[in-house]
Order: C-alpha cells, then sequence, then structure tokens
C-alpha cells in the first residue's frame, strides 16, 4: 500500500469554501481503482493549511490512473484554486523493521 500526503496551504479566508468543495471531490477520489481511504486534517497551528492522506493500492493508481483520468480533471476544477502555493505531494510505503 502507498499512502500519498499533501499539505495543502489554502488561501486565506476561503476554509468553509475549500472544505464544501473537498466535500463534493472526496466521492471522485474514492471511486477511483485502488483507492483505498482518505482523511482531511486541518492544522491546529495554520488555520488556512491542511494535510491530505490517500492510501492507494499501488504508485501506479495514483499517478497513473487518478492523475491521468477524466475524473482528475474535475477534482482539479473543484480543488486547485485554492491553493497558494501549489501542494508538493508525496508517496510513502510502510519500513519493514525488526520487532524490538
Amino acid at each position: 500500500m502507498i499512502l500519498e500526503m499533501a499539505t495543502l496551504d489554502v488561501k486565506v479566508d476561503m476554509q468553509d469554501e475549500f472544505e464544501a468543495a473537498f466535500s463534493q471531490a472526496q466521492s471522485i477520489i474514492s471511486a477511483m481503482q485502488g483507492y483505498v481511504s482518505h482523511e482531511l486534517k486541518s492544522c491546529v497551528e495554520v488555520p488556512n493549511r491542511y494535510l491530505l492522506l490517500v492510501n492507494w493500492e499501488t504508485l501506479e493508481d495514483h499517478t497513473e490512473g487518478f492523475r491521468g483520468s477524466v475524473e482528475y480533471l474535475r477534482w482539479r476544477e473543484l480543488l486547485h484554486h485554492f491553493y497558494d502555493p501549489f501542494p508538493v505531494v508525496e508517496h510513502y510505503q510502510a519500513v519493514s523493521l525488526p520487532d524490538p
């Protein structure tokens, strides 16, 4: 499983509009092949900052499947105008550690 992480800095005083748009957009991402789950968290210290965490079955489910889809165009239309600056997206995988 792959964890997508994006720190979303929303334009000041647009948090309510962003959350309403994200409420619509989450149905887009949750219907994509390889989607597992997602969480949107708001930052305590910076009121207009959010953390988006999305679990995907594979990296390609996100980078090729979702980003290359027609549905991504709608996602982008709903959300991308809220960001300043545009978010950096990173992907993480579990590390196998020996038992303590």
